[in-house]
């Protein structure tokens, strides 16, 4: 089993949808890729913690519009994958039970259309999604090849490699729509390396966690260019929002369904 603790959350998520119908696996392919966006693909399972799952909870709760009618069904697939998790031994303990929607007001939302669309990226961040959208793009006839080879076996009833490879493509093609939409759309920051005041999005921040005492390094940056295990800090995540427009020497809180972090800022560069 140790071999299945080294998964990454991509390989695992890809399992999973392969023990599901059709019909469902349609159904929870887009909230368990953004899930595997959100966390980063690469990551191993070993990594995934109540902390994380709580914070993703945290993000789909902001981003949830007062239009939807059942939040919980939204992070359903999530629930249900981490409960799959657990029982194929992909993690020590079931963390479905971390992932939570916190109540929401209801109310008008002004300009959410725009302010959705608007994103930040840094010259670093920027250069990273073109990098991928040029590899996934080229990825596609050779995932065309695949499909035509797996199409060669007339046994549509049990073709695995078929399914699997159609799936593929579907993943490539909703990143690359994405990838397209998010460089498009995006406002390149511009390089500083000065101290700075105040907590910004493109600034880098070195906290102290006032519990642990363990020392953390951030740079805070746009959902899209998200990747905890380089360092970078999504905006949207709790911790993100809490120490946006701080000042050094400042203590934040940061409010999870595990508990609540308390971490001091010790410097900031911009």
């Amino acid at each position: 089993m140790a071999d299945e603790h080294n998964l990454s959350i991509n390989e695992a998520v890809t399992m999973y949808l392969a023990t599901l119908p059709p019909e469902q696996r349609q159904e929870s392919q887009q909230e368990l890729n953004r899930f595997v966006r959100w966390y980063g693909g690469d990551r191993r399972m070993s990594e995934l913690g109540p902390r994380e799952i709580g914070e993703y909870g945290e993000s789909v709760s902001k981003s949830i519009r007062s239009s939807v009618t059942d939040p919980a069904k939204k992070i359903e697939p999530v629930r249900n994958f981490l409960t799959y998790a657990k029982k194929a031994k992909l993690t020590e303990v079931n963390l479905a039970p971390n992932l939570r929607i916190s109540k929401t007001k209801k109310g008008p939302v002004k300009n959410s259309h725009k302010e959705a669309e608007q994103v930040h990226l840094t010259s670093e961040g920027h250069a990273a999604l073109k990098s991928e959208l040029e590899a996934l793009k080229n990825e596609r006839p050779l995932v065309a090849e695949q499909i035509r080879h797996a199409a060669a076996d007339k046994d549509f009833r049990e073709n695995a490699p078929l399914e699997a490879a159609k799936e593929h493509q579907g993943h490539i093609e909703g990143r690359i729509r994405e990838l397209e939409a998010t460089i498009q759309g995006a406002t390149i920051l511009e390089e500083k390396t000065s101290i700075t005041v105040r907590v910004g999005i493109g600034c880098t921040v070195d906290l102290s966690d006032l519990t642990s005492g363990e020392q953390l390094h951030y740079t805070l940056v746009s959902p899209s260019e998200s990747n905890p295990t380089k360092g970078k800090l999504s905006i949207a995540s709790p911790t993100g929002k809490a120490l946006l427009d701080q000042e050094i020497g400042a203590v934040v809180e940061v409010y999870a369904p595990v508990g609540t972090f308390r971490y001091r800022i010790e410097s900031i560069k911009g």
